[in-house]
């Protein structure tokens, strides 16, 4: 219990430095509680926390409540509140950094086996699809697009296409899940006359080790999709995530 203790005395004191460092000039006080951060927020309210409490709580020095909060683990880090601040205070950093304070096995279940998943293959899919199911299910797709849908006969669904101009990726529930999901954008793509490409390596677009502050497998997971992006020579990384 003791060890304990000392443990997360030593996590809030690291807390606390690396806190500092992402304030301009290191001022907690720069926050004017102004509630514009809390206003667009989608976790406000959750846990009875938000993001302007959360860093009032900071500020006042209650650390263990701010490591302890399961609401940390409810910010989707869409980034809205620093955009919306003026004093350009970083909550989501300030967010990951508590959530890095928790021991891997006692974050939340999902997000880790989401992340882990994506480090069987280099697919990098949360799902576990392999390279040879989802080319499979985007031809087959594709295909009967082409056969059943009249006016997109010449609908094309490239994978693995040298030299495109867009790489794209795929939030991956969708071709294990809901395959139609994907034609919507295969159809915006087409009309638009963009020369784009998936590929078999890197496609997944999702990257749950950056939610689970995994930070050296995030890395891992975003090296394998930018080498497949340069392996197939495309310019442009489109991410629809």
């Amino acid at each position: 219990m003791a060890d304990e203790a000392l443990n997360l005395s030593e996590k809030k004191a690291e807390f606390r430095e690396k806190i500092k460092e992402l304030l301009p000039e290191g001022n907690l006080n720069l926050c004017f509680t102004c509630g514009t951060c809390a206003a667009g927020c989608p976790a406000t309210g959750l846990e009875n926390m938000d993001p302007r409490k959360f860093v009032r709580m900071i500020a006042l020095g209650l650390d263990e409540e701010v490591l302890t909060t399961p609401w940390i683990w409810m910010c989707s880090l869409c980034m809205r509140c620093i955009y919306a601040c003026p004093m350009k205070v970083d909550i989501p950093n300030m967010v990951g950094l508590a959530r890095r304070t928790w021991p891997r096995e006692k974050r939340p279940k999902g997000i880790i086996d989401s992340c882990d998943m994506a480090l069987r293959n280099d697919t990098c899919s949360a799902m576990g699809a392999n390279e040879e199911d989802f080319q499979f299910v985007v031809e087959d797709v594709a295909e009967e697009v082409r056969e059943e849908q009249k006016g997109w006969e010449d609908l094309q669904a490239p994978v693995n296409k040298k030299g495109a101009e867009f790489f794209l990726n795929q939030n991956s529930r969708e071709p294990v899940t809901e395959p139609d999901e994907m034609i919507p954008l295969w159809k915006i793509l087409h009309l638009a006359g963009a020369d784009w490409t998936y590929g078999t390596k890197g496609w997944a677009a999702e990257n749950y080790c950056l939610f689970a502050q995994d930070l050296e497998n995030w890395e891992k997971i975003v090296r394998v999709k930018a080498k497949a992006v340069d392996d197939l020579g495309c310019k442009v990384w489109l991410n629809t995530e």
